[in-house]
């Protein structure tokens, strides 16, 4: 194995160009993949050139590792190594409970990752299920009722803030509103009373 440096980062919108020839050289949906930018990272050459990339789906508490590419795939040796311990440690950071993928190469087979079994195809996440799919699952730790529930509760209240900082952004705007009509209101009235002063008092104007 050559030791050609290559650093992995998070992927930008700089990178879509680099990726988009990388998708449609490949044959993959290049549009929606554009949509899904922050999911993938990638590979650089020393020279910060993108050589490749991956990207890593998150649903449920599992990840999907999909839409691998490069530019040249004799680099693939190389890189992999590097953008699985990536989103290995992406995975486990977000307390994920298993990595799937679909990808085809022998890589994906020898780093740890096992044809799932029936029992644990149940609980792949109902927006990865496709028919006639081998698919190759990692389990990252257990995934007791006790874990479901915690997380089900932060889930919970993570979707509680949001709803109440949606609700203050809604009554912020409301108050604004309220105070600008307030405000119109006020110069109207001051206008009209400047008006009802000069008509009563036309003298005020005279040279």
């Amino acid at each position: 194995m050559s030791t050609a440096p290559y650093r992995v980062r998070r992927a930008t919108v700089d990178d879509l160009a680099t990726l988009r020839s990388m998708w449609r050289a490949l044959g993959l949906e290049a549009t929606d993949l554009e949509k899904r930018l922050t999911e993938f990272q990638v590979a650089e050459s020393a020279d910060g050139k993108v050589v490749g990339g991956v990207a890593l789906q998150m649903a449920q508490g599992h990840g999907l590792v999909h839409s691998e590419v490069f530019v040249d795939f004799s680099i693939a040796d190389d890189a992999r190594p590097l953008l699985w311990e990536r989103l290995q440690a992406l995975a486990r950071n977000h307390g994920l409970f298993r990595i799937w993928t679909r990808e085809q190469a022998p890589f994906w087979s020898h780093c740890g990752l096992v044809v799932a079994t029936e029992e644990a195809l149940a609980k792949l996440p109902e927006l990865w299920r496709t028919k006639d799919s081998r698919w190759l699952m990692l389990q990252l730790r257990e995934e007791t009722a006790a874990t479901i529930s915690v997380e089900r509760e932060f889930e919970l209240f993570m979707q509680s803030e949001k709803d109440r900082s949606q609700a203050a952004i809604e009554q912020a705007k409301m108050l604004k509103t309220i105070a600008t009509m307030v405000a119109v209101i006020l110069a109207m009235a001051v206008i009209g009373a400047a008006l009802y002063f000069l008509r009563r008092n036309p003298q005020v104007l005279a040279p």
